[in-house]
């Protein structure tokens, strides 16, 4: 769901920056009431995983197309929303400045279309009622059932937000070649199904924690069972998978379209329709912003497309995989140590 330049005009990528940045400002000012410790190693590997999870885009049967984990809900369940939210900037910055996937001026519509609703409403109105509800009865039963109910819900619901707002910022931006009515009933269905598998993959990866260690969990009331693994163990799987995952399972993504491609230009050389029917290489808006934004990301992105410049290797998949989760967790990592420091620093 990651938005190119083209698709926003100025006035209306800036709207979605400021909107973005508000809930960042937010989000610090809570993080330096949070004194948990445990947070910066959770935070720089589940943030790790979910950079990896994205550059692994699932086949849709019977449609053409393909889809990527977002990971609001995942982070959010972990970090609580602030924590997760800053998380997810940090990831999605990383994947723009240095593997140019996504827009530099359509960073800030796209932390708000795949961070804010996941974080946040996911959250707020979808995790937390139902894992302090009495769904399912008690029990370690019931919570990993109020879990997978929890993250099928949530993914499904906040993806639909995300591709409902993709459709609005477009439409604002005074792209006529994308009829409203036509582009929502291309792009809503599409991510229901995407919404479906990220939250099976969302709920797996939560279980495990729930049985290895449960605290990790925000809401989870403990089940007075011991824990499986040590809180050293748990972060080494994580981790492990996120370099799994982005160094080698990202050598079989599928090659369709993910979703938003998918309805703006079809998969019609694979046999499918060609939905929109845009031309990929002149479609949307064109502007001095976008085009500073694009030399500036052409000078950062050393490692463009998730590959090697200039090169088809497999190799500079894995090299991307591997080096991007490093980046996304030494970031993160660094943003808790510094949030930890100044609250130090102020008591």
């Amino acid at each position: 769901m990651h938005m190119a330049d083209a698709l926003l005009a100025p006035a209306v990528a800036a709207t979605m920056y400021v909107a973005s940045g508000a809930a960042a400002g937010v989000s610090i000012h809570q993080l330096r009431k949070d004194d948990e410790q445990q947070k910066l190693p959770t935070m720089a590997v589940t943030a790790a995983l979910v950079f990896a999870g994205q550059m692994i885009n699932y086949t849709i049967p019977g449609t053409g197309s393909s889809g990527h984990m977002c990971g609001g809900m995942l982070l959010s369940a972990l970090l609580g929303p602030y924590g997760g939210f800053l998380s997810m900037i940090v990831i999605l910055a990383i994947q723009c400045l240095f593997f140019a996937d996504g827009g530099l001026m359509a960073l800030g519509a796209n932390v708000w279309n795949m961070a804010f609703y996941g974080c946040f409403v996911g959250y707020f109105l979808i995790w937390r009622p139902i894992m302090r509800s009495h769904w399912f009865g008690e029990g370690k039963g019931a919570q990993r059932a109020r879990i997978i109910c929890a993250s099928l819900i949530g993914c499904i619901v906040t993806l639909q937000l995300g591709a409902f707002s993709v459709v609005l910022e477009t439409s604002l931006s005074g792209i006529t070649e994308l009829p409203f009515g036509a582009f929502v009933s291309l792009m809503q269905p599409i991510h229901l199904a995407i919404g479906l598998i990220e939250g099976l993959i969302t709920a797996a990866v939560l279980c495990f924690v729930l049985e290895s260690r449960p605290e990790l969990l925000r809401d989870v009331q403990p089940s007075g069972d011991p824990a499986k693994h040590s809180l050293k163990t748990t972060i080494a799987v994580l981790a492990a998978v996120a370099l799994v995952v982005g160094g080698g399972l990202s050598l079989l993504a599928s090659s369709n379209p993910d979703g938003l491609e998918w309805a703006l230009f079809g998969n019609a050389e694979s046999g499918y329709a060609e939905n929109m029917g845009l031309d990929e290489d002149d479609f949307g808006v064109s502007s001095n912003a976008a085009d500073k934004a694009a030399s500036i990301q052409e000078k950062t992105s050393f490692l463009p497309d998730y590959s090697f410049s200039n090169s088809d290797s497999s190799a500079g998949t894995t090299v991307s995989g591997i080096v991007g989760a490093a980046l996304v967790a030494a970031v993160a990592l660094l943003i808790s140590f510094l949030g930890g420091f100044f609250r130090k620093k102020k008591k």
